[in-house]
């Protein structure tokens, strides 16, 4: 019969305090035959009222509201019905909030234009919908970051020669909370690097990796032009340019920040890192592909492999998206799945 196998409606709560920008988002969302807006709400009060009232897929959360904020609404929200959030705020304004609301549950976000009186808010439609649609399918796993381990220096990782010399990570959807999980989980003295690529909006990686140096034995930064590949720390890519490596007349291993290629959905882009590494270190590249949406990091992955690397995949059962991986695995590229508990002590091993 017609319409027996129509695809269900995707039920969106707003969030708000701007009844211009509620009404803007509903326009946005409602160009989405698959999209629908229950209710709007102007606090996190009400938003917690009619969530519990209309049962929403998916919610969009402005952070800066008079009343409850964002955050304060999350926190309460998933106490009571764990729904996935998407974020949508001014970066520069919510920077320590956003970071906030991912520890708290978020699983995506997506930057208001600052000049919300313009047709700019409408460029961020097509993200907003895609990002709705992801959000419905998140499993509301709840990641609760581990405290940081005591330092330790075993024995094997100072006498042993490692088997891989750099270790480069592709994530996103869910992102900032597997990552508060895995790396504080590795000791100060690991003895090689790790390159970090995380789909997140420009403003908000060099405040998440102070946020999670201050709880990891490593030491966690947004990577600079030039940084000098050392074991022990995690660079992250900077929101907006790609790294790569360069290799110098004296045989030191270097960070490159280039806006370059363009023609890349995401910049940085997993797959622009994971080809550099393979052909710098060759088969002494280990690659980890962990949560996040669409197919970021196959083309490198296959790289990797073809210089005879290898490819660790995060396994579905602790995703939040298993999109990312999914694809990784689906083309036979994958060496080895393992859940985010377990993914810290496979890194050790292979190196």
């Amino acid at each position: 019969m017609a319409g027996m196998n129509s695809p269900r409606l995707i039920r969106v709560l707003v969030v708000d305090d701007s009844a211009f920008v509620r009404k803007v988002v509903k326009q946005m969302l409602q160009r989405s035959p698959f999209v629908e807006v229950v209710g709007t709400a102007r606090d996190g009060q009400e938003a917690l009222e009619l969530a519990e009232q209309h049962e929403p897929d998916v919610i969009t959360l402005d952070l800066i509201m008079p009343g409850m904020d964002g955050v304060e609404f999350l926190r309460r929200m998933m106490t009571r019905r764990p729904t996935p959030v998407v974020i949508c705020s001014i970066a520069h304004e919510s920077a320590e909030l956003a970071l906030a609301a991912f520890d708290a549950g978020a699983v995506e976000f997506v930057q208001k234009p600052t000049a919300l009186a313009t047709d700019r808010v409408f460029e961020m439609a097509d993200e907003l919908i895609s990002k709705v649609k992801a959000a419905a399918q998140v499993k509301m796993v709840r990641v609760t970051p581990q405290s940081p381990p005591a330092p330790q220096v075993p024995a094997w990782s100072l006498q042993r020669q490692a088997n891989v010399d750099v270790i480069a990570i592709g994530i996103s959807t869910g992102g900032p909370q597997a990552l508060r999980s895995l790396i504080p989980a590795l000791p100060a003295d690991f003895p090689v690097p790790i390159l970090v690529v995380l789909h997140m909006p420009v403003g908000y990686t060099e405040l998440y990796a102070q946020r999670l140096d201050q709880v990891s034995a490593v030491h966690v930064l947004e990577a600079r032009e030039g940084d000098l590949l050392r074991g022990g720390t995690v660079f992250i890519a900077p929101a907006g340019r790609h790294m790569t490596i360069e290799t110098r007349a004296e045989g030191e291993h270097r960070i490159h920040l280039d806006v370059r290629p363009f023609d890349t959905q995401h910049r940085p882009s997993v797959d622009v890192l994971f080809r550099s590494v393979a052909d710098t270190f060759k088969e002494r590249t280990l690659a980890v592909v962990m949560t996040g949406m669409g197919s970021d990091g196959v083309l490198g992955a296959a790289h990797i492999k073809a210089q005879g690397g290898r490819v660790i995949t995060e396994a579905e059962e602790s995703c939040v998206v298993y999109g990312m991986p999914r694809a990784v695995v689906e083309a036979a590229l994958s060496d080895r799945s393992a859940a985010l508990p377990q993914l810290a002590d496979v890194l050790l091993e292979l190196v």
